[in-house]
């Protein structure tokens, strides 16, 4: 990939898309296409389209998304797999009409069925039943995936996809209403600590298991496969370590500061019993994280304290 390829990172006003675009500034590429949503709307085809055709990019990071924790996945089901379904299917044809040399698109772990044994390995995906409370956005994310598939199968476009662990880090998302559970964790704490509360409230029994990925590593990981990976088969990115929900808090209420009780809501929903992945295949590619828990947490509450997002 040359420096001054035409790369478009489909997202980049999004945590894994800002990610990319600081990581290709930092390595030197000088040809970035970037849009926000109100410049194009990536669920209008004629409008991916038209852009696609005026700016020709030779490689695409396919980042955008609507994305959300439990209570947002659940909630706005019709969005999340409306939106979803037109941004991969119209960047993906779009890549194809227009020559692109190489896409990367970005999924998810709630890909795997539910109950899929863990950790969870690439071969898993369609082996059983999503988790009722994601599976709109997970029907997606695995439609953009066959899209990947049978756009190289048929035409043999270079279309990879990647699919991350649970990520945090620089501009996450801290509105509680919609949240990820690492970043609303870390504003509870920090709002409890500010405020004198007494305890902060989680949901669920605390016993859920969950890997967590720095953005920045994965925007590492991103880099490394547009440039040396080229196989048909997706590939899981993370950690392949994880946590529990409990021990998560814990962590965070040391890294804040917060000396307050945590109060487990097990009227709640806990989600997916346990999401751990697989990362041989990524191992094999070349890749591994470099970026600790505990290291993470206390980078991703800095940025966010010195953005004001804690405070909003």
């Amino acid at each position: 990939m040359k420096k001054d390829a035409r790369i478009f990172v489909a997202g980049h006003t999004g945590m894994v898309g800002s990610a990319i675009a600081r990581l290709l500034k930092k390595e030197g590429y000088t040809n970035l296409l970037l849009k926000r949503s109100g410049e194009l709307d990536l669920r209008n085809q004629q409008a991916v389209q038209q852009f696609f055709s005026e700016n020709k990019p030779d490689y695409v990071f396919l980042a955008a998304a609507k994305v959300g924790g439990i209570l947002a996945n659940n909630t706005y089901r019709a969005e999340f797999l409306y939106d979803n379904l037109l941004i991969a299917s119209n960047i993906i044809h779009a890549a194809y009409e227009q020559g692109v040399t190489k896409l990367l698109f970005l999924g998810s772990s709630c890909i795997y069925p539910k109950l899929a044994p863990q950790p969870l390995k690439e071969e898993y995906l369609l082996t059983g039943e999503l988790e009722p409370t994601n599976e709109p956005y997970a029907i997606a994310k695995i439609a953009g995936i066959k899209l990947c598939e049978a756009y190289r199968d048929q035409y043999g476009c270079n279309f990879i996809s990647a699919m991350p662990t649970n990520l945090y880090g620089p501009n996450d998302n801290y509105n509680l209403q919609n949240s990820h559970v690492l970043p609303a964790l870390i504003k509870k704490c920090y709002l409890a600590k500010k405020n004198n509360a007494s305890h902060v409230e989680i949901w669920g029994n605390g016993e859920a298991l969950r890997e967590f990925l720095y953005v920045d590593d994965l925007a590492q990981a991103c880099l490394h496969l547009m440039l040396n990976y080229n196989d048909r088969e997706f590939i899981n990115v993370g950690s392949g370590t994880d946590i529990s929900i409990k021990e998560l808090a814990l962590l965070v209420k040391k890294v804040i500061g917060f000396d307050g009780e945590l109060i487990f809501d097990t009227t709640k929903p806990n989600g997916t019993p346990r999401k751990l992945m697989d990362v041989s295949r990524l191992k094999n590619a070349g890749w591994v994280f470099s970026t600790p828990l505990e290291e993470g947490i206390r980078l991703a509450f800095n940025d966010a304290l010195a953005s004001g997002k804690l405070d909003s």
